[in-house]
């Protein structure tokens, strides 16, 4: 019974764990949609943004890894 209560457990949390994998779906596309707004409104200074959209995205994504990275360790540690 203790065994099963513990392997819901981990199945719940790591289900919560993938709310940060949408939360960084959700971070890149703000990240994309801003940059490509202010690309449209100035082309000329795109350019110059280009490396910190990147960068932005880097992070956006790297969060979502570590929340995924979360989620495998909830379900698969011992």
């Amino acid at each position: 019974m203790e065994g099963e209560l513990a392997a819901m457990g981990q199945y719940i949390g790591a289900g919560l764990a993938c709310f940060g994998i949408a939360g960084a779906g959700v971070g890149v596309g703000n990240v994309a949609g801003n940059f490509l707004s202010g690309a449209l409104r100035n082309p000329a200074a795109a350019g110059e943004n280009t490396a910190f959209f990147f960068i932005g995205i880097a992070f956006a994504e790297a969060l979502g890894i570590f929340a995924f990275l979360v989620a495998l360790l909830l379900m698969f540690a011992v």
